[in-house]
């Protein structure tokens, strides 16, 4: 499958984010010096290089999952949420308690 510039800066991004750590798909975007937050999603969607570029640690702007596999709900966010369960990511109902300690910034 072949991949864009875009696509590769943003799987670049997505590999630093560390275990035990989330950051959004706007922050991305900032870090990439654009607001495509979709497009962000979108590049994740078709991630080729699964599980190294992990793509289950970028969330959505209010600490809830956002999508995983191109699905918002389903089985594919129910694996994302146990992906990071599994790396120690909390969880308060459908979003990561304590949000803002959890979350990986690039600046």
């Amino acid at each position: 499958m072949r991949t864009t510039d875009f696509q590769e800066r943003v799987y670049a991004l997505c590999r630093r984010v560390p275990a035990g750590r989330v950051t959004t798909y706007g922050e991305i975007a900032s870090a990439l010096k654009t607001r495509a937050c979709r497009a962000v999603g979108q590049a994740l969607r078709r991630n080729p290089y699964a599980p190294a570029v992990p793509c289950h640690r970028v969330v959505a702007s209010d600490g809830s999952l956002g999508g995983f596999c191109g699905e918002t709900s389903g089985t594919e966010p129910a694996r994302k949420k146990l992906l990071l369960l599994e790396e120690g990511v909390r969880f308060l109902g459908d979003k990561i308690a304590d949000f803002e300690r959890t979350r990986f910034r690039f600046s």
